[in-house]
């Protein structure tokens, strides 16, 4: 084991031999094209040093599929609510949102606020039944009492789906941020960020993604809080001066603080309400989270935890936001010849750390921020492997029989798949808004994951054939309406005009969720209904106390 980690480290070190030299054309830690930053580069190895060092230690640790999937049921409560903050901090919260309330000013609080709602949903309705009735993954509960095979399949393919488009988010800002920091071509940086993604799983399973996650969770939220303290000190400790001045810097005045601009209609609001409101429910790497613990009483104490330090992090992002408008978008020193951030909308507050900290603080931000991305895309990839190796090969295709051998083999060739295509996709949507394409992934989540799960715990009337039917019209209807909507259509296809108009489709796609699952149910007269129904006591009798047998 210890001789396979060192080598994929070195096949690391190879891929990035080849690089081209860093310091003609490089983007400095200022802004300014010319050397690169050597404080920032060495803060950002030391980071990844550290994640590789909690790797190796994982490694050794990681003998059994309870551990790979789960680190063994030995996660406490207020570690799992560190780690799932840390999950849930990622480059759509730290870059993405400070980058949409530079943009759009007051309506980019849209997504400072969503973040926070959706926890109290996941405390009362999820946290608690999920534990006491999973294993692994969030299929466990939903083939609890319905065919096996099919809502193994159908979930595996909203766990897919969702891990594809949370995944663009994250490596679409790791490029940038690595891009920002050595001068590197963003090819390269989604790269280096997909070979390192695929060691930490690989290698270190659930184990080694909760130390990365909860070590980032703990120098990103003293980072951004300390980052949003010095912008205070900046404008006097005056949130009227911060305010006055973001104003005086955005094209439209005034008209930073007035809402309205980014939400002209009530359908995208409203869609956009419900992804934030229900989708984090339904992400499948904060649902795994829940199966790290003893046992429920640590879920619902996770979720306390991270809601805490979650809204914490929330106001510094609210400062940071406002701040880089006050302090940074008038400064020649962090824009291009035509007026845009060097790097990117997503660079706001990587620029607005050197602009209060200098480049000692803007390295120790940029490497907290590549932690960050890379604790998050390490989750996201171990969710995806736990479905392909435990729901798909192990319950589907081998039908129970494999060995736990060979599920652990799929399981850590599966991230090597996932890196791939995490690698091209990252490269295919370049230049995209973090936050953006986040809120996409929370309205697939909220199209299918959500509803599923909701509807397998809390409806006796829930049969396979309304939960399948159900579950893929929802992930359909997203899936479609997000092709034909203006991040893809216009943006990676190329045509002038999108043919859905509307930002998200989470009301359209949840609608197609609920109502084919109750129609196909109710209307569902078969044995197979039968059995469903009467299942229904035994597994709500299990989500209040768990299984004794355990």
């Amino acid at each position: 084991m210890r001789r396979r980690f060192f080598l994929s480290v070195m096949a690391l070190a190879v891929m990035a031999a080849p690089v081209p030299a860093l310091a003609s054309g490089a983007i400095t830690a200022g802004g300014a094209r010319g050397e690169t930053n050597p404080i920032a580069i060495t803060m950002f190895l030391a980071i990844v040093a550290l994640t590789l060092l909690i790797t190796w230690w994982a490694a050794k640790r990681t003998r059994s599929a309870s551990d790979f999937y789960a680190a063994g049921n030995r996660i406490t409560g207020w570690q799992n609510g560190m780690a799932i903050a840390g999950d849930f901090m990622s480059a759509a919260s730290f870059l993405g949102i400070s980058a949409a309330i530079y943009m759009r000013g007051y309506d980019g609080l849209l997504f400072l606020i969503g973040s926070v709602m959706v926890w109290p949903v996941i405390l009362f309705l999820i946290a608690e039944r999920l534990r006491n009735l999973g294993t692994y993954t969030f299929a466990d509960v939903c083939a609890q009492r319905l065919k096996r095979a099919p809502m193994r399949t159908m979930s595996a393919c909203g766990t897919l789906a969702v891990v594809a488009l949370y995944m663009i988010a994250q490596m679409v800002g790791a490029g940038a941020l690595i891009e920002i920091l050595f001068g590197l071509d963003y090819s390269y940086a989604v790269i280096m960020v997909g070979v390192l993604m695929t060691v930490y799983v690989s290698f270190g399973g659930m184990i080694a993604t909760t130390w990365v996650q909860i070590t980032k969770a703990i120098l990103l939220f003293i980072g951004g809080v300390v980052l949003a303290g010095l912008v205070m000190v900046h404008v006097g400790f005056s949130f009227e001066t911060l305010f006055s001045h973001a104003a005086a810097n955005y094209p439209g005045g005034t008209s930073v603080m007035v809402p309205g601009g980014m939400m002209k209609d009530p359908i995208s609001a409203i869609s956009m309400g419900l992804a934030f409101l229900f989708g984090p429910a339904g992400l499948p790497h904060i649902l795994i989270r829940f199966f790290t613990v003893p046992d429920a009483r640590a879920a619902r104490k996770s979720v306390l935890y991270a809601t805490g330090i979650i809204s914490i992090f929330q106001i510094a992002i609210l400062i940071l936001g406002f701040g880089a408008l006050a302090l940074i978008a008038a400064d020649p020193a962090y824009l291009t010849a035509s007026g845009q951030l060097i790097g990117g909308q997503n660079m706001a507050s990587v620029h607005l750390a050197h602009a209060v900290g200098g480049n000692l603080f803007l390295g120790f931000i940029s490497a907290v921020a590549f932690a960050t991305i890379l604790a998050v895309v390490a989750g996201l990839t171990l969710s995806a492997a736990s479905t392909v190796a435990h729901d798909l090969y192990a319950n589907v295709f081998r039908h129970g029989t494999a060995s736990e051998r060979q599920i652990m083999r799929v399981a850590k060739i599966t991230p090597l798949v996932i890196g791939i295509i995490a690698i091209l996709l990252g490269i295919l949507f370049k230049g995209q808004n973090v936050a953006f394409m986040a809120v996409l992934a929370f309205s697939v989540a909220a199209s299918i994951n959500f509803p599923i799960l909701f509807l397998a715990m809390y409806w006796r009337g829930l049969t396979t054939r309304g939960a399948v039917i159900g579950g893929f019209a929802g992930l359909a209807t997203a899936a479609v309406l997000v092709v034909l909507s203006k991040v893809v259509w216009v943006d990676v296809i190329g045509f002038s005009q999108a043919i859905f108009p509307y930002s998200y489709p989470t009301l359209f796609s949840m609608l197609a969720a609920f109502s084919c699952a109750w129609l196909f149910s109710v209307t569902d007269r078969s044995e197979r209904a039968a059995k469903d129904r009467a299942g229904f006591d035994v597994q709500y009798i299990r989500s209040q106390i768990g299984d004794i047998t355990r």
